[in-house]
């Protein structure tokens, strides 16, 4: 039951009644059967309720703020007085219509209008009998409706189980005054006082808690032994909430600290919850347990998160492990478990999106449709850890997006660049306030699946600090025989990654932990040759670049000569990325012409290219012919790619040997083994061994705020002292690259493919390298060594009758040697 309060039928605000309000008494038996008696106007007007219900008998003040509310009120109590008060289905309609009344409502006679000191208008109406709204008479300035009889049975008034029942009534309300604080102890008297059955009835129904909707279905109750039933039951619910919240009270009450005092109150606040419908712990217990039910996970799974769940049920909601706990056991419902992507067998269709995406890249494209050809034979297998290393900017990295599209699968990325701590990997503990779980599995989760393609990018990039080596935990990652079982910290259990098809990337592989390597396919992918960056840029750059910048194709064209212009002069490197940069220049100059209404040349030439771009700062690798003994060409490598390197040796009095250029040890020691190979093999070589002891040589390699170090400079090492010591020609054109010993062995060296291309851009026709790299080059696409002639060498002696000339240049250095001696 609630206090006596005025019922704001517009803006839903409570007002207490003045204390000098006019006192209202209750009825007596005499007054309702009087009221009984009184026919009901043919015609009402209609005080739409939005909040409220009004029985018969009851009197109530209702606080108005409509304009229509007003006038229908000051004209009533102009008039008769008599008006027909319904309550609304939808309290929100500003301005209801017939039909968005109930059928049911009270007649009612207005007592007493008063104007408020706020400016409001207040009314108190005493209900008088039911009656049912007929057919709708006038709209405006408010409702008018027909009014028909609403027939009540009323035989049972007199009945001794009906007698028993209001009595029953009577007590609880008593109970319920005496439990609820909120109630005045003065409503108990008043009770008391009504001797009027029905009254009791209207006046009980009319001040308990109960919310429209519900007084409005003891309204429309035409039977009086049923309508005091159903008063009963609701007023059983109330006094069992109010007794539940009691018995609460006198459990928590004595010597409570801050603690017990917030797990009291999230009691009361679970109970509220549940009786009101609203949204619990428990309901959210019971969310986590229907999610479960359909979740497709193994039975070591299922067992761990049900285990889990009943620790959560015992926890006090209030403390900071329930949170915890409650994460944890959102992320075993979250991870995919069983959950697997349907791969794509349509090997064609594989073929076409690979090469659609990425030019050239054969091998890679190879080992992907093999993979997929064994999955689409055999059903299932561990799918296999592959690492792809090259230079920047040749594709790495989006050709696994590619390859997810191609397999069906999903795609995820992770990027291991500075990555230092191992709990990143691994995830921490969580018994840690903030603990995550490591972001393999989170990107797993993010997935949906477990069966995604997992770029791990810049693998040979992750650190190693005081808080653990990531690379190490990477070992268990990346092993196809443990990672069935991949132990996360946070997850506390293994979880299979058999199926997630790991892809790497590397630009140097040589940073990579060797037993890291040793779990992985590698795979190398070179650089781009002149006509497939002219290529890449034609089909993928130029389109791309055009589309993000808001053009179309008809605004902007670029010939191939112009691209290859772009190629050469402005960007040097195996990959693409700068060339793209330099495509969007072009294409922003477009942009910039159209968007200020300006004339422009759609089709760019070479001079506007270079009026565009400015002035290049890339040096042209062009091979120039030496003057002088002793400048050699030599082929290097690096993670940007291949390169041309000169090598200059001059002579001059006095001993020893001066080695410049910011050579690293093993370059260094390469020219000493080219020396010890020179004085060792002197009379051989046509030199005369006196010089070694009477002049110094200087080796020098340009470029020297570049490091450079590596045993592949080796032949070209040996053949610049050769030249230097013999003052002979360099034969033209040629260029070379091999490691030497001490011997006069010549060794194999990496990164063929990337010192062809270099010898290429620089104009060079005639490669000389060792035996062992034959099978290399022959493994190249044909195309891409068209116009270079291969020299295959073993020994050192044959690097010199190759490279140096019997002919003496222009200008030789002139000895000076004591024949005497």
């Amino acid at each position: 039951m609630a206090k006596l309060k005025i019922k704001a039928f517009d803006n839903l605000s409570l007002d207490s009644i003045e204390e000098d309000s006019e006192f209202i008494p209750l009825l007596s038996s005499e007054d309702e059967e009087e009221i009984h008696k009184e026919e009901i106007p043919e015609t009402l007007s209609i005080l739409p309720l939005r909040n409220a219900v009004l029985f018969p008998g009851v009197v109530i003040p209702i606080t108005a703020g409509r304009d229509a509310s007003i006038t229908l009120l000051k004209d009533a109590n102009k008039g008769d007085k008599i008006i027909g008060v319904v309550a609304q289905k939808n309290e929100k309609v500003e301005d209801p219509n017939l039909s968005d009344l109930h059928e049911i409502g009270t007649v009612a006679r207005i007592i007493k209008l008063l104007k408020m000191p706020d400016g409001n208008t207040t009314v108190i109406l005493q209900g008088t009998k039911r009656f049912q709204i007929g057919e709708l008479v006038q709209r405006e300035p408010y409702l008018k409706a027909k009014s028909l009889h609403f027939e009540e049975d009323r035989s049972a008034i007199k009945d001794k189980e009906f007698e028993a029942i209001i009595d029953s009534i009577r007590e609880k309300a008593l109970e319920i005054i005496h439990l609820n604080p909120a109630l005045p102890s003065e409503a108990s008297f008043a009770l008391k006082n009504i001797d009027s059955k029905t009254f009791m009835l209207n006046f009980i129904s009319s001040n308990m808690d109960l919310n429209a909707n519900e007084k409005q279905e003891l309204l429309n109750e035409p039977n009086l032994k049923e309508r005091a039933l159903l008063t009963l039951r609701k007023m059983d619910t109330e006094l069992q909430r109010l007794e539940l919240k009691q018995d609460i009270q006198s459990k928590t009450r004595s010597d409570m600290d801050k603690q017990q005092r917030e797990y009291y109150l999230h009691q009361q606040l679970k109970i509220i919850q549940e009786e009101l419908g609203e949204v619990s712990y428990h309901e959210e217990i019971e969310e986590m347990k229907k999610k479960a039910k359909t979740k497709k996970w193994n039975e070591e799974a299922r067992e761990k998160f049900e285990k889990e769940l009943a620790r959560l049920q015992r926890m006090n909601p209030q403390v900071a492990e329930y949170s915890m706990q409650r994460n944890y056991l959102d992320l075993l419902l979250e991870l995919p478990w069983n959950a697997y992507s349907k791969d794509n067998f349509d090997l064609k269709r594989a073929q076409r999106i690979l090469d659609r995406d990425h030019s050239g890249m054969e091998k890679i494209k190879e080992r992907v449709i093999e993979h997929l050809a064994v999955l689409k034979l055999k059903g299932d297998m561990k799918s296999p850890i592959l690492c792809l290393y090259g230079p920047p900017g040749v594709g790495k990295t989006s050709l696994g997006r590619s390859i997810a599209e191609a397999l069906g699968r999903k795609y995820v990325r992770m990027s291991l660049g500075g990555l230092r701590d191992e709990a990143e990997i691994r995830g921490h503990r969580k018994t840690y306030i903030g603990a995550l779980p490591g972001r393999i599995l989170q990107s797993v989760k993010k997935a949906g699946t477990s069966n995604p393609v997992f770029i791990l990018d810049e693998i040979d990039k992750l650190g190693n600090s005081h808080q653990g080596d990531p690379s190490s935990a990477m070992l268990e990652v990346l092993d196809p025989e443990q990672n069935t079982s991949f132990y996360d910290n946070y997850l506390e259990m293994g979880y299979d990654l058999s199926k997630v098809l790991f892809i790497a990337t590397a630009n140097n592989i040589a940073e990579v932990p060797w037993a890291l390597r040793d779990r992985m396919e590698l795979i190398q992918l070179t650089g781009y040759t002149l006509q497939e960056k002219v290529e890449i840029a034609k089909k993928h750059l130029l389109p791309k670049q055009i589309k993000e910048h808001g053009l179309s194709e008809t605004d902007l064209k670029i010939g191939i000569k112009e691209l290859e212009l772009v190629i050469d002069e402005y960007t040097r490197e195996s990959g693409v990325r700068n060339l793209e940069k330099r495509i969007a220049k072009l294409v922003r100059y477009a942009a910039k012409s159209i968007a200020m209404a300006e004339e422009y040349e759609k089709v760019l030439t070479e001079a506007k290219i270079r009026e565009i771009l400015g002035v290049t700062h890339m040096g042209i690798e062009k091979y120039e012919v030496p003057e002088v003994a002793g400048v050699v060409t030599g082929l290097s490598w690096s993670v940007n790619g291949g390169d041309i390197m000169y090598i200059e040796s001059i002579i001059s009095k006095g001993t020893g040997m001066t080695i410049t250029g910011n050579l690293g040890t093993v370059m260094k020691e390469s020219a000493t083994i080219a020396l010890e190979f020179i004085k060792a093999n002197a009379k051989e070589l046509g030199i005369d061994s006196r010089v070694f002891d009477k002049y110094k040589i200087h080796i020098h390699v340009p470029e020297g705020a570049v490091p450079k170090d590596g045993p592949s400079a080796g032949i070209a090492l040996l053949t610049s002292l050769a030249s230097v010591y013999t003052q002979r020609k360099i034969k033209s054109h040629v260029a070379m690259t091999g490691e030497i010993t001490l011997r006069g062995k010549v060794l194999p060296i990496g990164g063929v493919k990337e010192k062809i291309l270099a010898a290429k851009r620089a104009n060079i026709k005639e490669l000389i390298m060792c035996d062992e790299n034959r099978k290399d080059v022959e493994d190249i696409n044909p195309k891409y060594v068209k116009g270079l002639k291969f020299h295959y060498i073993t020994d050192m002696k044959d690097v010199v009758k190759l490279a140096v000339l019997s002919q003496k240049v222009k200008h030789p250095f002139l000895f000076e040697l004591d024949d005497k001696k």
